[in-house]
């Protein structure tokens, strides 16, 4: 496991992630926590609930703002403890990726971290419906990008879970697949969101 965590670690520390202006818009941070089951490497993808009062229904990464004075990193790991009931170190983080600026009025930060083996999750319902382990394998996917008359831009869509995830989520974890697992450095910040995405 030591060599899944620095294979990771090291690919992050050669990659330069594109920083965004909030320009109005709210600081958030996600966390991609990369984690074994039964010796399996992947990170946790959740499903919000559906009473949400934003993005209720859909698929995300722990995550969320950024409460005064936190810095991005800090922000990422208490969504990771208060959402799945995780708790990693700060010396667990292993890099970021590029910021998303999201049609709903938020600038996102991924935050990449170790988060161990085999952990027991304790899920807040108030925040998550399902919690699912995307292992390397379940990640070897191609995106599928589609166009729509409200953008000039393709919206990016991963198959995953036997559905499609969309952006932003679908963006951030396409970038961790590129960067961390195929050691690409390719950018997705350009790729466009689903309209039901937008409020």
């Amino acid at each position: 496991m030591d060599e899944i965590r620095e294979i990771a670690r090291r690919r992050l520390s050669t990659f330069v992630p594109r920083s965004h202006a909030l320009d109005g818009r709210r600081s958030a941070a996600v966390a991609l926590a990369v984690s074994t089951v039964a010796g399996r490497p992947g990170i946790w993808l959740t499903l919000r609930p559906d009473g949400m009062r934003e993005h209720a229904a859909q698929f995300a990464l722990p995550g969320g703002r950024l409460e005064p004075g936190e810095t991005h990193e800090q922000a990422a790991l208490r969504e990771l403890e208060e959402e799945l009931g995780v708790e990693v170190a700060q010396d667990q983080i292993l890099g970021r990726l590029d910021d998303y600026p999201t049609r709903s009025g938020y600038v996102m930060t991924p935050i990449v971290c170790w988060a161990g083996e085999d952990q027991v999750l304790a899920p807040n319902p108030g925040e998550v419906a399902e919690v699912f382990h995307l292992t390397y394998d379940d990640l070897d996917v191609e995106p599928r990008l589609l166009t729509i008359p409200e953008s000039d831009r393709p919206v990016l869509q991963l198959p995953l879970l036997g559905r499609r995830v969309h952006a932003p989520t679908a963006a951030i974890i396409y970038q961790f697949i590129e960067v961390v697992l195929r050691g690409r450095s390719t950018r997705v910040d350009h790729y466009e969101q689903p309209v039901f995405a937008w409020q």
